[in-house]
This record gives C-alpha cells, sequence and structure tokens, in this order.
C-alpha cells in the first residue's frame, strides 16, 4: 500500500502498460501490412507454398489484436480497483 500514497501513483504505474499495448498494436498494424504486400506479390503467389504459409502466419497473427481489448479492459479495471482502494483506506 505504500506504493499508492497518491492517485498519481496509480496512474503511473500503468504509464508502462500503456505504452507496451500501444508499441504492440502499431507491430501489428505494420506486421499486417508488411504480410499483405507479400501476398501480393507475384512470385509469392505464384509459389503454393508460399501462399498457404503467408496466409497460415496472418490467420495465426489475426487472433492477437481480439486479446488487446480484453487487456485494456483489464488494466482499466486495475485502475478503477486502485482508486477505489485509495478511496476507501482513507
Amino acid at each position: 500500500m505504500r506504493h499508492v500514497k497518491k492517485k498519481n501513483g496509480v496512474v503511473g504505474q500503468l504509464q508502462p502498460l500503456i505504452i507496451a499495448l500501444v508499441a504492440v498494436g502499431i507491430v501489428l498494424a505494420v506486421g499486417f501490412l508488411i504480410m499483405a504486400e507479400i501476398a501480393a506479390n507475384t512470385t509469392v503467389a505464384a509459389d503454393g507454398n508460399a501462399t498457404a504459409a503467408i496466409n497460415e502466419t496472418r490467420d495465426a497473427i489475426a487472433e492477437i489484436p481480439g486479446w488487446l481489448s480484453i487487456i485494456v479492459i483489464t488494466v482499466i479495471g486495475a485502475l478503477l480497483l486502485g482508486l477505489v482502494q485509495l478511496f476507501r483506506t482513507r
């Protein structure tokens, strides 16, 4: 409880997590753009194995953005619980 002496302490502890979530979102967006460009390449499109590998990789990566919303909701819930606990102890 000594880490949570002020409201700023609760928000400050979540800042690295928020930065990490934004970084993951940006990396995923760039990854999807790169995969789309590779799939549009005529050499890759002509090779069946390469096309299957691109599609399988794209499908595997496509599940990750669905988890980001759950993580954000969890972070917001942790922030609210921390603030409620802070005000309850006063």
